[in-house]
């Protein structure tokens, strides 16, 4: 991960953190079933964009390093282990 996205993701992880105390407080006081849940989408749209931001850097980094390197192999498993996960939560 590059610098200069650490304290991006790090802001981004702090609000979801607030987001998830706010879903267990709502749970904790019983509110209503609709509510928590569009709480809750609400915190997995959060995450699918640290995913986005951690996914491009990644690309952009870690991937093409490797594919100079003549690590072609590692970077396509690795490409499709998260494309397996993404499949996955459909």
């Amino acid at each position: 991960m590059s610098i200069d996205s650490k304290p991006k993701l790090l802001r981004r992880l702090s609000i979801i953190e607030g987001q998830l105390r706010g879903v267990k407080r709502m749970v904790e006081e019983g509110r209503y079933c609709v509510d928590v849940i569009m709480q809750t989408e609400a915190v997995k749209y959060a995450l699918s964009g640290v995913e986005d931001v951690l996914l491009e850097k990644h690309l952009s980094t870690h991937v093409v390093d490797q594919m100079k390197e003549g690590e072609e192999s590692k970077a396509i498993a690795e490409i499709l282990k998260i494309y397996k996960l993404a499949q996955k939560k459909r």
